[in-house]
């Protein structure tokens, strides 16, 4: 099985498709955790035990863990994840050409899934995309409002860059392991995307502190069921104010994005 395979059978096991951004900013975890070795790891281990049950996956954000305590904190991240049945997507947004790249490819080995830059284009991508077992999402359209900058400008064919990133990606997907990053916050893109490459899973972020559209999300981020909804600060974030109990809030954060995307799923 490969992981969209993988993935469908998550979603439907635990009637959720909540990406847990696993994004534990140094600044914002709570004091008691501190004085462990690894805060970060202590943090995420106490979220995972909170969400686990509402996660169709976890994505840690590697720019939270580039350090040396920060890899050992995302080792134990992921381990655990797995412990609990949960796949793990690293958002990474790796890509590069030759050796580098195939560096970069060596995550897959202990995760399921990542998030990968195509504007270096195939051969940058290569040695993912090659990975049968391992799922691949490329950067489409993404969340944040500079986005535009580049993704919206026209080519000569009359496309913006976008549309021609997600037709390069429906080419790419020999292995049937590629997915795009489309932003919640640009729901006609979304639609427009989904018309144009019917069969690739999305990755949908920017729901929650981003504010975008949940219900254009659900709509058009799923191609045959299968796909994700991310939700970073929104969750792990939720009980900050809570001190030893703020997990508790984390967990209920989850279980209402989960019902909330839900019943556009049902609709």
């Amino acid at each position: 099985m490969n992981f969209f395979d993988r993935l469908h059978d998550r979603i439907r096991t635990v009637d959720s498709i909540v990406s847990v951004g696993l994004d534990p900013d140094p600044s914002r975890i709570p004091d008691h955790l501190q004085e462990y070795d690894l805060p970060r790891w202590a943090f995420n281990r106490r979220i995972i035990d909170a969400t686990h049950e509402h996660a169709a996956v976890f994505k840690p954000n590697a720019a939270f863990y580039e350090d040396p305590d920060g890899w050992r904190a995302l080792e134990e991240t992921i381990a655990y994840a797995h412990g609990k049945d949960v796949p793990v997507l690293l958002d990474a947004k790796r890509a590069d050409i030759g050796n580098t790249t195939r560096q970069y490819a060596k995550l897959l080995e202990t995760v399921d899934a990542i998030t990968v830059n195509p504007y270096m284009g195939r051969d940058s991508l290569q040695p993912f995309l090659a990975d049968e077992e391992s799922g691949v999402f490329v950067l489409c359209r993404t969340s944040n409002p500079g986005g535009a900058d580049i993704q919206d400008l026209e080519l000569e064919t009359g496309e913006p860059v976008y549309e021609r990133v997600a037709a390069l990606a429906d080419l790419w997907n020999e292995n049937d392991n590629v997915g795009l990053v489309v932003g919640a916050t640009q729901p006609k893109e979304l639609e427009d995307l989904r018309e144009q490459v019917p069969d690739l899973p999305f990755l949908v972020p920017g729901i929650g502190a981003q504010g975008g559209d949940a219900e254009a999300a659900v709509e058009h981020g799923l191609a045959n069921g299968v796909g994700l909804v991310n939700s970073s600060r929104g969750i792990i974030f939720a009980g900050e104010d809570d001190g030893e109990e703020f997990a508790s809030a984390s967990g209920q954060a989850a279980k209402r994005l989960k019902k909330r995307l839900n019943r556009y799923r049902l609709n």
